[in-house]
C-alpha cells in the first residue's frame, strides 16, 4: 500500500520517499513509493504532474492493490530516496473544480432533489450528469446557491469514517466503497464520500460558472468552470463579443437581434442568388445545346459553378434534348461532376459515375438518369478523356 498524503495534506507540493519498486512500460519507468504526494486519476479527477527525482512525471495510476504507479522519465532505483515536486498550477486548478462540483452538485440536490450520477474534468471544463433533466430556471438558481456558498468562504474539511459511522451521517451520496471512508464535509451544505484533492475553503474556488447544458441519456449533462477556467472563459467571451460588436456596430445587448437580422437578409440573398442562377443554368443549357447541334453527348467543364449549379445545367440540357446525354465538370481541383440524361438516352449516369469513381477516386450517387459526386483527382483532360469513352461504351 502506499500512504497516500494528499488524502490529508492536499497543499503539499513536496515531499520525500523511497523507491519500493521500479517497472518499465511504454519505454518509461514506473515508479512505486513508499508515500506520494500525487493524485492518481480516479473519481472523475485526473492526475497530478511534477517531477520526481528529477524526472518529469506524466501520469499517476492508482493500482487495484493499493499501490500507486509514477509514470516517470527518470530513472530512480529500488531503495533510493527521491523528491516529488506537484505542478500546483495544476493541482489547484483541480482542487477548485472538485470542490465546486461538490457544492454545485448539492445546490441541485438540495434545491430540487436532483441527484448527480457522475463527475468528468476536462481540461478546459468539466461536467456533470443529472439524474434527471433541468430546466433553465433550475440552472440559474443552483448557481446562484452553489455561489452563495462560495463566497461565504465556508470551511472544506476533510474526516474520516468507518462504513457503521458513515452510514449515520447525511451524505449526500451512498458510498459503494468498504472500509473506512474519507469525507469532504462542506459546512453545513454537503457531506459526501470523496478521495480527490480540494481547497481548504469555498472561498478558494472563486466562482462557479455554468457554461451550458443539454439533455443527455434521459438526464441533463451540466458543463461548468471554477476559478481560473471561469476566468478564463470570461476572458475569450470577452474578446469574441468585443470583435463582433464592433464587425456589427451596435451595443452588446442588441448584438442578438443584429446576428438574427444579418441571418435573414443572407437567406433573402441566398434566395436571390438562387433564382438568378437558375436563369443563368437555363441560358448556359441553351448555350451547350446550340453548341453540340445535332450531337447529342455534351461533355463540358464549367468554370464558376457549384454542384447544385451544375446539377441545374444538366437538367435543363437533358430536358432540351431527350437524346441528349449530359456530363458536366467543375474546373476545380478535386473536381465536381453531374451526369444526366434525357428521356430517349440509354446511357446509365449512376454506372458512369462509378466508374470515374473508381477511376480517380472520390464519392457519389445517383440513378439511370442522373448522378453527381465530387472529389475527382484526375486533370480535366483525363475526366473529359474517360467519360468519352464511357460514352462510346453505352447502348445507343
Amino acid at each position: 500500500m502506499t500512504n497516500r498524503l494528499y488524502y490529508t495534506e492536499p497543499y503539499r507540493t513536496e515531499f520525500d520517499a523511497t523507491v519500493v519498486a521500479v517497472d518499465t512500460g511504454d519505454g518509461c519507468a514506473h515508479v512505486t513509493l513508499d508515500q506520494t504526494a500525487f493524485y492518481p486519476t480516479s473519481g472523475g479527477q485526473p492526475f497530478d504532474t511534477g517531477t520526481l527525482g528529477g524526472g518529469a512525471v506524466s501520469e499517476v495510476i492508482d493500482r487495484e492493490d493499493g499501490t500507486i504507479a509514477h509514470v516517470t522519465s527518470g530513472s530512480p532505483r529500488v531503495g533510493e530516496a527521491v523528491r516529488g515536486v506537484i505542478d500546483w498550477a495544476r493541482r489547484f486548478d483541480h482542487m477548485q473544480q472538485h470542490t465546486g462540483q461538490h457544492v454545485l452538485s448539492a445546490a441541485f440536490d438540495r434545491l430540487f432533489g436532483v441527484r448527480t450520477e457522475s463527475f468528468h474534468m476536462g481540461t478546459l471544463s468539466a461536467t456533470i450528469d443529472l439524474a434527471r433533466e433541468v430546466s433553465a430556471a433550475e440552472v440559474a438558481k443552483a448557481e446562484g446557491e452553489a455561489n452563495r456558498i462560495v463566497w461565504e468562504d465556508r470551511p472544506v474539511t476533510i474526516r474520516f469514517a468507518n462504513a457503521d459511522e458513515a452510514a449515520r451521517m447525511p451524505l449526500r451520496k451512498e458510498s459503494i466503497r468498504t472500509g473506512p471512508l474519507r469525507l469532504i464535509d462542506v459546512e453545513d451544505f454537503d457531506l459526501s464520500a470523496c478521495g480527490g484533492t480540494h481547497v481548504a475553503r469555498t472561498g478558494a474556488i472563486g466562482v462557479i460558472a455554468i457554461g451550458g447544458w443539454e439533455k443527455f441519456r434521459g438526464g441533463s449533462r451540466v458543463e461548468f468552470l471554477c476559478g481560473g477556467r471561469a476566468l478564463n472563459r470570461f476572458r475569450l467571451w470577452r474578446d469574441s463579443l468585443a470583435a463582433t460588436q464592433k464587425f456589427l456596430s451596435v451595443a452588446p445587448e442588441e448584438m442578438a437581434a443584429a446576428v438574427e437580422r444579418m441571418q435573414g437578409d443572407s437567406k433573402a440573398q441566398q434566395r436571390t442568388l438562387r433564382g438568378f442562377q437558375e436563369k443563368l443554368a437555363a441560358h448556359e443549357a441553351r448555350a451547350l445545346l446550340e453548341k453540340a447541334g445535332a450531337r447529342a453527348v455534351i461533355v463540358e467543364a464549367l468554370e464558376g459553378w457549384d454542384a447544385q449549379g451544375l446539377k441545374a445545367i444538366a437538367v435543363a440540357a437533358a430536358a432540351g434534348n431527350p437524346n441528349a446525354v449530359v456530363a458536366l465538370f467543375s474546373t476545380t481541383t478535386p473536381a465536381l461532376v453531374v451526369i444526366a440524361r434525357g428521356q430517349a438516352a440509354t446511357a446509365d449516369a449512376g454506372a458512369m459515375l462509378r466508374s470515374l469513381v473508381a477511376q480517380f477516386g472520390g464519392k457519389g450517387g445517383g440513378k439511370p438518369d442522373l448522378a453527381q459526386g465530387g472529389g475527382l483527382s484526375g486533370s480535366q483532360a483525363q475526366l473529359t478523356k474517360a467519360i468519352e469513352g464511357l460514352l462510346a461504351q453505352a447502348p445507343e
